[in-house]
């Protein structure tokens, strides 16, 4: 079995737009969550959201290759832009090796309500563009990014709610693990318009908490209310070490354990068992124990029942243990089908940095957070092993431990 390596990332998200911008955000305890006024006369009940700046990529892309982007796409090409750039890769190298594509997204809402608006005033589908096809499918994303960057290997996407983006960087480990790739663009994107959450905010999941929108993501605080949607994209460049050497790639940690688990409950319930499990797999495909974890980047998306099903599997395997906790989310809020890739390359900006970003808003523990060496604040220290975990409706779990070399 081959060993693999992240040789490069990029990041657009709420709290900034690139590796730089986001590191200072993490070490600086800065949210980037607000308001967005039009939700409510949309009729949703919360107006939060995480605040995504929109790329400007006219100049940037010919026409012929922006008409197919969706949003969700548009955030992938500027974080897989950054990426290929910082794995020292060009287009030359893209166009003479294999390099596949594997991205996590499970919606693409924007583009398939506005059709059908369109369709529904003009009854006329002549009137519907060429990209609209190709904007609204789920596989948006790669689709479009194996076009761009003339990617050639394998293709397709990770629908997997809110562990898509980690499932994806699972799956490009294994595929080059076993020899079957070695090097895949892997991450995750997520929309952040209106169209994309009504649903969610359906369910009462949204904090209400709008007259402070940076304290309202709160995970593991007794007084959490709600989550707080976001999104943006992530991209990490995985490769084979031996072939990272031999271009001579700067290495930036190795990816070294994934585990999965599916609950097999309710569509919508977390399960402890199910996150145990996800973790335990992980740590016994690294060879790591418990004792060796610097820091656990935890789901914790500031719900009662998740963050409390979580904090009790985290206190089940690292109570009394070294390792630091805390939630990016409170932050950047849940950035969905992308979290999983986000939330790898955050804890990479803290491996290379020296710190552990903190889980901002976390004032008072319940029960169950209580147990948990969780980082309030910024806490300078050397990270060299970590563990993140994602899950998702359906149950569906995903663990990831990625470590320096």
């Amino acid at each position: 079995m081959r060993r693999v390596v992240v040789t490069g990332t990029g990041i657009w998200s709420c709290i900034g737009c690139g590796l730089d911008e986001v590191r200072d955000s993490l070490y600086a305890g800065r949210s980037g969550i607000g308001v967005e006024p039009e939700r409510i006369g949309y009729g949703y009940q919360s107006s939060l959201t995480g605040i995504v700046k929109k790329p400007v990529l006219k100049g940037v892309l010919d026409r012929r290759l922006r008409v197919g982007l969706s949003e969700e796409a548009e955030y992938a090409y500027m974080a897989t832009r950054e990426a290929v750039a910082n794995a020292g890769i060009d287009e030359y190298y893209l166009l003479k090796n294999e390099v596949g594509v594997l991205f996590g997204n499970d919606s693409s809402a924007k583009a398939v309500v506005e059709s059908a608006n369109i369709m529904a005033e003009k009854r006329d589908s002549m009137l519907l563009g060429s990209g609209w096809i190709f904007q609204s499918m789920n596989s948006t994303v790669n689709m479009n990014m194996s076009t761009i960057f003339h990617l050639r290997g394998i293709n397709f996407s990770v629908s997997a709610a809110c562990a898509s983006g980690s499932h994806a960087i699972g799956l490009g480990y294994m595929f080059i693990k076993q020899g079957l790739q070695d090097m895949v663009i892997c991450g995750g994107a997520q929309e952040t318009n209106y169209y994309s959450m009504a649903s969610f905010d359906a369910l009462g999941a949204f904090s209400k908490r709008m007259e402070e929108p940076t304290k309202a993501s709160r995970p593991f605080d007794r007084n959490r209310d709600g989550l707080v949607p976001s999104g943006g994209a992530a991209a990490l460049v995985l490769e084979d070490y031996d072939h990272a050497m031999a271009r001579g790639a700067k290495i930036i940690c190795e990816v070294a354990g994934y585990g999965f688990s599916s609950n097999g409950g309710g569509i919508s319930q977390a399960s402890a068992d199910g996150s145990v499990l996800a973790m335990q797999r992980a740590l016994k495909d690294a060879g790591v124990g418990v004792g060796d974890i610097d820091y656990v980047n935890a789901h914790a998306t500031s719900t009662q029942q998740g963050d409390m099903n979580e904090a009790e599997a985290l206190g089940r395997l690292f109570e009394g243990q070294r390792a630091w906790i805390s939630s990016t989310k409170s932050m950047t809020g849940h950035e969905c089908w992308m979290a999983g890739a986000s939330e790898i390359v955050y804890c990479t900006l803290m491996m290379q940095n020296g710190f552990v970003a903190p889980n901002i808003n976390f004032e008072n523990p319940d029960e169950a957070s209580a147990r948990l060496k969780i980082a309030a604040k910024t806490v300078e220290t050397k990270v060299e092993t970590v563990l993140s975990n994602s899950f998702g409706f359906g149950g569906t779990n995903s663990a990831l431990i990625v470590k320096k070399i």
